[in-house]
């Protein structure tokens, strides 16, 4: 569980789970929808009485842009929880998240009590090569201060163009008063891979699914393979707990990476003839090495996708508790200098045909997260609603029952993380159970 909202500067914020949504980015063809009646142009022109009274007899006068980007949230909220208008700020910080690059210092950092704190300097970065440590406050930026402002705010202030200057003032426990640190802002790239090595087994997180997520899992493999040895590598732990999404072109390289055939997903939109299906290429990066995927109620969207396939296909045992239960695409549509709409166009579907909509992926090996005295007194702070506890959530097609979502914690340190060292023990031979290694002859055809 997270306790203090942390952004990684300036980079992305990933927002409520389940939130972060799979998309693709494309502009609809002209013409796609069918024609409105003109009963609906009736009720267009009720918008405009009711817009046009507002404007004059409202107590203050209204900001008319405001008006119509709640009108246009108000008529996508309906849709679905996952629909909505990103006003031009929001869409770009939409494809700075999705992109994973950014120009920006190289710190995570977090509010606390009214200053920037931050948590960690990224290697290699502008703030690392500066000497900004952990538990520096940020009391000031390029002079202004920092007092009064949000974290989402300060943030925004320290982004800014590669090669631009920034001087931030800095309080260090052990010094006598603030000082100030001059930085050059560089491209950073976010780091949504991150491995190591437990003895012989390779543990690889994926945080997110951005443009970059791809070429982390291979050159972390590659990193494991080389320090421990191809041949001596017992298996490969694939940590997909509360990683709530991102892009489905991300999802769909991760699960071939593992894969030598078969379809990986398929994407079903309200026509027939907009069914896609992505399959496999010949080619295990890992070749043929078990694999234990650990999902929880933080899992969702693009990491559901992931967990499906190799699932389906019995290349992957699936460990931990349901996953959120998103089961839906979302297109970005650029409005031109008007932000974006995201809408919900399609549904997906796992390899067997089956939908994970309010429902998840149910992990072939539950594995329930024991939870510290202070959060056993209210799970309810660990514990996601999952996609069916969202109001206007997509129903289930086939008729299928619901299900919310589980507990999202996991613990800060390695030993106390009960799914994991389960997952190391069945690697290592020191635990048995009849899910791992999974039986191939009980997966799809291919």
């Amino acid at each position: 569980m997270i306790r203090k909202a942390s952004l990684l500067l300036a980079g992305v914020a990933i927002g409520a789970i389940g939130v972060v949504t799979l998309s693709q980015s494309h502009i609809l063809p002209a013409g796609i929808a069918n024609a409105a009646p003109a009963d609906t142009y009736r009720e267009l022109n009720l918008f405009g009485d009711v817009f046009e009274r507002i404007r004059a007899d409202y107590v203050e006068t209204p900001d008319d842009t405001q008006l119509i980007e709640s009108a246009i949230n108000g008529m996508l909220a309906g849709l679905d929880p996952h629909s909505s208008y990103m006003s031009p700020k929001s869409f770009k910080d939409m494809q700075v998240q999705t992109s994973g690059k950014f120009g920006g210092l190289g710190i995570e950092v977090t509010m606390e009590d009214g200053a920037v704190k931050v948590v960690s300097p990224i290697d290699d970065t502008p703030a690392s090569r500066a000497g900004v440590l952990s538990g520096d406050l940020i009391t000031a930026i390029d002079g202004d201060t920092v007092q009064g402002m949000t974290l989402n705010q300060a943030v925004d202030k320290m982004r800014g163009g590669i090669g631009t200057p920034i001087t931030l003032t800095i309080e260090r426990k052990g010094t006598d008063k603030p000082f100030d640190v001059k930085l050059v802002r560089a491209e950073i790239v976010v780091q949504s891979v991150r491995s190591r090595e437990e003895g012989q087994v390779g543990y690889i997180r994926i945080t997110s699914f951005n443009e970059q997520t791809f070429d982390g899992l291979k050159s972390a493999i590659d990193k494991i393979q080389a320090d421990i040895g191809k041949d001596k590598v017992q298996g490969y732990i694939i940590d997909l707990r509360n990683d709530p999404g991102g892009l489905l072109d991300q999802a769909i390289a991760v699960s071939d990476a593992f894969l030598n055939q078969g379809e990986i997903v398929s994407t079903r939109g309200r026509h027939a003839d907009e069914t896609q299906r992505y399959n496999a290429h010949a080619g295990d990066l890992i070749e043929g090495k078990p694999v234990i995927v650990l999902v929880n109620g933080g899992s969702a969207s693009a990491s559901e996708i992931v967990a499906g396939a190799l699932q389906d296909h019995r290349r992957a045992t699936i460990l931990g508790t349901r996953s959120f239960g998103k089961g839906s695409v979302q297109t970005i549509i650029p409005l031109g200098a008007n932000g974006a709409l995201r809408l919900t166009t399609a549904r997906y579907y796992t390899p067997s045909g089956a939908s994970i909509q309010a429902k998840g992926i149910v992990p072939d090996i539950e594995v329930t997260q024991p939870l510290p005295a202070d959060l056993a007194a209210d799970a309810s702070q660990v514990e996601t609603k999952g996609e069916a506890g969202l109001k206007g959530h997509l129903a289930i097609q086939d008729g299928g029952k619901e299900e919310t979502g589980s507990s999202a914690y996991v613990p800060p340190d390695a030993k106390d993380d009960k799914q994991l060292q389960y997952a190391l023990d069945l690697l290592r031979g020191l635990q048995s159970n009849a899910a791992f290694p999974p039986d191939p002859n009980r997966g799809i055809p291919n």
